[in-house]
């Protein structure tokens, strides 16, 4: 059976990427489908919106306020190393169950763990020692980490407070590869039979940047260039180690996040603030355009690996823009520019100088639950708007 293209496969939804490939690993050679998609494990990359106990291990960040209650509340009901009050998107990603109609690709998805892509959860990288903790997959995200490495942005005059950067992760997939297997071929059977997941990664390097003294838009804006090459050069590693189905994330609407308006609040300036959103416009223009380069790079990528590595792009900005558009139409409340979790007060419940941050002494949770918020704690999203950013990045084409 030949293995669909690149091309092809670009109109199906994420899920129906998955079932098509996975069709391709399964019975190479067969001519016989599997009765159902199978991988056997995800490798995950990125920052705290993808870390699932990393950054509770790191020294630089163990014993954080995200190890604290009340995060995990919602689900784990007790903390669990995830910024949020419950599940990520890489959750929601490995464990989202579906039926899928082979003869019409029609995929019915429902919001329960079940059995469709039988992806188990990743072994966060730093819990892990011996070949048997990484067998069913690794999850490498690290809370605080930067694209860019450390030395880099300090050549920049931009202080990074967590040593790991996604060519670090990047790094530990490749220890973690020769951990599981000792020939070429072997590796890139694992590589091939695996998702990977670059969750976002760059927020905090531009966060920095805007921080950095006289941070301006501008000066965080000169980063996407390097930002971008860092995320095609993991991206070009993973697919050279033989990896076949890999998803890449983009940027958040950073003018949204309740961090950075209580951090950088508006003047007279009457362009300041987007008009129907209440975010920070150029800190929004911003996002956008790392996410028109990354796209273009990825679409790069698809041109110098034809009919090879299915690379898709998955779009976190829109769900998230839209959920503030339009908060009651995705269930949330009215006001969605506010931390669930926090201690700051109106409008944002964040304060600047991080006194009351969720998990400390003075925060609360909102009344209505986390379910009803956008935002968790200023930073990170709750686990309702992670499931909605899943649902969107499974199911659109």
């Amino acid at each position: 059976m030949a293995p669909p293209s690149s091309r092809a496969l670009m109109g199906l939804s994420l899920l129906g990427v998955l079932a098509s490939v996975v069709v391709v690993v399964d019975s190479a050679g067969s001519g016989r489908h599997p009765p159902r998609p199978h991988y056997s494990r995800v490798f995950s990359f990125g920052d705290s919106l993808a870390d699932t106990g990393n950054a509770a291990i790191l020294p630089a960040t163990a014993g954080g306020p995200f190890t604290q209650p009340p995060y995990g509340m919602t689900f784990f009901h007790r903390p669990t190393g995830r910024a949020s009050d419950g599940r990520l998107v890489i959750d929601f990603l490995a464990h989202h169950s579906c039926n899928v109609a082979s003869r019409h690709h029609r995929i019915d998805c429902v919001e329960c763990t079940v059995e469709a892509l039988r992806l188990p959860e990743p072994t966060p990288y730093l819990a892990g020692k011996t070949a048997a903790d990484f067998r069913r997959g690794v999850n490498f995200a690290v809370g605080g980490a930067t694209a860019l490495d450390p030395a880099f942005l300090k050549s920049r005059g931009i202080t990074s407070f967590v040593p790991v950067s996604l060519s670090n992760e990047t790094r530990w997939f490749e220890d973690v590869l020769h951990l599981l297997a000792a020939s070429a071929h072997e590796k890139r059977m694992i590589a091939a039979s695996s998702v990977f997941y670059f969750g976002e990664i760059g927020f905090n390097d531009y966060s920095f940047a805007l921080s950095a003294g006289n941070g301006t838009v501008d000066a965080a804006a000169s980063l996407v260039p390097d930002i971008i090459a860092v995320i095609r050069s993991a991206v070009t590693a993973v697919i050279a180690a033989g990896a076949r189905t890999v998803v890449v994330a983009g940027m958040i609407p950073i003018g949204c996040e309740p961090e950075m308006l209580a951090l950088f609040p508006g003047g007279a300036d009457g362009d300041y603030y987007d008009p129907a959103s209440g975010c920070i416009a150029r800190f929004n223009d911003l996002a956008e355009l790392h996410n028109r380069e990354l796209q273009w790079a990825l679409h790069e990528l698809r041109r110098a690996y034809p009919g090879g590595a299915v690379v898709r792009y998955a779009d976190l900005y829109g769900p998230v823009a839209a959920a503030i558009a339009s908060p009651r139409k995705y269930g949330f409340g009215s006001s969605p520019l506010a931390a669930c979790c926090g201690g700051g007060g109106e409008p944002y419940n964040f304060n600047a100088n991080f006194t009351g941050f969720c998990g400390t002494p003075g925060s609360t949770v909102c009344t209505d639950g986390p379910s009803t918020s956008v935002s968790w704690d200023g930073i990170h999203f709750t686990e309702a708007t992670n499931r909605l950013i899943a649902r969107a990045i499974l199911t659109r084409p």
